[in-house]
């Protein structure tokens, strides 16, 4: 007996991408007094500022003389919590349909099917999606032997890992997991013999290495090899050109990301270079009610900076208020000194 498909998740507002700009978004939407839901392929809030500088310095937020990615994330979460938005993690949006009452039916590819007013496309340069390996039977065991950029170290204990990268999520990752008690052979496998992280975490690379409890390879993965459907063998090619095997039960992936364009190439909208071009003061696209800020949009003057983003989250949140309840329009009300605003922050009763 097969069960009934889920009812579709109804919203005023649908924000695709959970980036910093995609995150303020949700913010001024719910400000305003609009349902929200946020979707983003990645497992986890932050978008750019956490896949590729979580703890990078930023100079040029306002009022913020210096934040890392992951931090000014966790800030405009905490912002954005009072207002309640739904929050969807590694879920990749792939279609978006007018339906005959004005409504956006939008469908993923593992999650639900959203009916919404107005829809906000924040997907910074693309979909974030992990850098796979060009080498051939990998992708068979994924997700459980062959996994890329995960978070939650834990299921990994007490088994044989190699971790492949050269950046500081690549670092990180195979430093907690050597410093996992249990763990018996935590490898770190790099093209080169150099790698990009701050002082701190390489110290820590060096002082596991000199303890025993991380080895270090110079090398690539040419081939994979499994018995019995499981993957237990990987085949390095070294810098002098010699091949060895090496033992493993899970192979932890951190390639970097790349941003792709994907499905937003196939929903009607018009595209400027894999760009949307929109109105600047609404920043509609070219479909009525689609919405698109951030790095994605193209407009005369655009830049690509996080204010920029803000203030156009802004502008569109209004004009997409003004769109779905044009009655309601009136007087613009501030923060400091509406107790509506102030209400749905929760600061007052």
């Amino acid at each position: 007996m097969t069960s009934a498909p889920a009812a579709p998740i109804e919203t005023d507002a649908l924000v695709i991408g959970a980036g910093p700009v995609g995150l303020f978004q949700a913010f001024q939407l719910g400000l305003l007094g609009l349902s929200v839901q946020v979707v983003d392929v990645l497992p986890q809030a932050g978008g750019q500022c956490i896949a590729l500088y979580p703890d990078k310095p930023i100079y040029d937020i306002p009022g913020v003389p210096v934040c890392t990615g992951r931090e000014l994330t966790e800030r405009l979460l905490q912002q954005v919590a009072p207002l309640r938005p739904g929050l969807h993690f590694g879920v990749a949006v792939q279609s978006l349909q007018l339906l005959p009452d004005g409504r956006f039916a939008v469908g993923t590819t593992a999650g639900p099917l959203f009916h919404a007013r107005s829809v906000f496309v924040a997907a910074g340069v693309g979909a974030f999606v992990p850098r796979r390996l060009p080498v051939e039977g990998l992708q068979a065991h994924e997700p459980h032997q062959v996994v890329h950029h995960p978070d939650d170290l834990t299921p990994f204990t007490g088994q044989r890992i190699i971790v492949v990268g050269g950046d500081a999520a690549a670092l990180q990752r195979a430093a907690t997991l050597a410093e996992q008690p249990g763990t018996p052979d935590v490898t770190l496998l790099h093209r080169r013999d150099q790698f990009t992280a701050d002082a701190v975490l390489l110290a820590r690379i060096t002082a596991l290495r000199a303890d025993g409890r991380l080895r270090i390879c110079i090398g690539q993965i040419t081939a994979a090899h499994a018995t019995a459907g499981r993957l237990d063998n990987v085949t390095v090619l070294d810098a002098q050109g010699g091949e060895s095997m090496r033992a493993l039960d899970v192979l932890v992936v951190c390639q970097g990301l790349s941003p792709r364009l994907g499905p937003i190439a196939d929903w009607g909208l018009a595209l400027e270079r894999k760009l949307l071009p929109v109105q600047p003061a609404t920043f509609e696209t070219s479909v009525p009610g689609v919405h698109a800020v951030g790095d994605i949009t193209t407009y005369p003057g655009k830049l690509k900076l996080i204010v920029c983003g803000f203030h156009e989250a802004t502008l569109a949140a209004h004009a997409a208020h003004t769109r779905l309840y044009p009655q309601l329009r009136g007087p613009l009300l501030y923060t400091t000194s509406s107790a509506v605003l102030q209400r749905r922050l929760g600061l007052t009763d």
